[in-house]
């Protein structure tokens, strides 16, 4: 059995992950008073296998009674009842444009100011966000990402317990460090094709400029390293029981050395038969902002 609880920050994209987890064929309650959950859990396990995959929808809507969210989740940990969280997030900017284009009142901020309501909500969520087993910031994912990845997650019917999905993940450090990362890389020691006239209008994805990155002697032994050290970690975060697993790789715009890297880490990846996703998050921001000049 599969039993997933749902929450995260209003906005950022719960009831788009719950459609998908149902077209999955989870069996989806939204808004559950926390404190029914252990008797909900116990009700699933009596059907004999015919639920065999949950996703429970809890967040601050349920009031007071969301402070019961902890001690169901110990009552379901001392009887050895198995659950995985998965924390939807966002940035203040998204949240409060979403909230002003849906014309939305944010259930902590009746009467007051939007953002007022995100930041009560995020303190108030900070401990179960700490204990999530996948966390997917949607700031910049429209609903079909979303959904490929939740279905990435989620949604493969052969997928044993002890897999390890991954994602590489490269952006550029003037946008922000990802909130779902696990392992944040810092490749801007790098030489950096963005100063050389002919590589800079080419990314990472392009031949000039990873080739130029690749080349470098420190880059051959960053990789090396880097590929020495995940080959520690994977086990053991596979051994720990860890679902998803986000590895950032980060430049100054994101355009560049962190694509040409994160590709590299990708292939490699690929090589040892890992199950490897790959997104670059930034690669067209300096472009779209007029950052640029191509």
């Amino acid at each position: 059995m599969r039993f997933v609880i749902v929450t995260g920050l209003s906005g950022a994209g719960k009831t788009e992950a719950t459609r998908s987890l149902e077209d999955l064929g989870y069996f989806c309650v939204d808004n559950l008073p926390p404190t029914l959950i252990p008797k909900f859990a116990e009700a699933c396990i009596q059907s004999e296998g015919k639920i065999e995959k949950i996703a429970l929808v809890i967040d601050i809507r349920g009031g007071i009674f969301f402070d019961d969210l902890f001690e169901s989740l110990l009552y379901l940990k001392e009887h050895e009842f198995k659950y995985e969280i998965l924390f939807l997030d966002a940035s203040d900017e998204v949240l409060v444009k979403r909230f002003k284009e849906t014309r939305r009142m944010h259930p902590l901020a009746q009467g007051g100011r939007v953002v007022k309501g995100i930041t009560e909500e995020r303190n108030r969520l900070r401990e179960v966000k700490d204990k999530a087993d996948n966390i997917i910031d949607t700031s910049k994912l429209a609903i079909r990402q979303l959904r490929e990845k939740i279905n990435y997650i989620y949604g493969e019917e052969e997928r044993t317990e002890r897999e390890l999905a991954i994602t590489v993940l490269s952006f550029g450090f003037k946008y922000g460090i990802p909130v779902d990362s696990d392992l944040v890389f810092d490749v801007r020691f790098l030489p950096n094709p963005f100063y050389i006239p002919e590589l800079k209008k080419f990314s990472g994805n392009e031949g000039p400029v990873r080739d130029y990155v690749l080349k470098h002697e420190e880059t051959q032994g960053f990789l090396t390293r880097l590929e020495e050290m995940l080959n520690f970690l994977i086990p053991n975060y596979i051994k720990e029981g860890k679902r998803q697993l986000i590895i950032s790789i980060g430049c100054t715009g994101g355009r560049h050395r962190s694509v040409a890297i994160a590709n590299a880490l990708y292939e490699e990846l690929i090589n040892q038969k890992r199950k490897v996703s790959i997104e670059h998050r930034d690669i067209n921001e300096d472009i779209n902002r007029g950052g640029m000049k191509l």
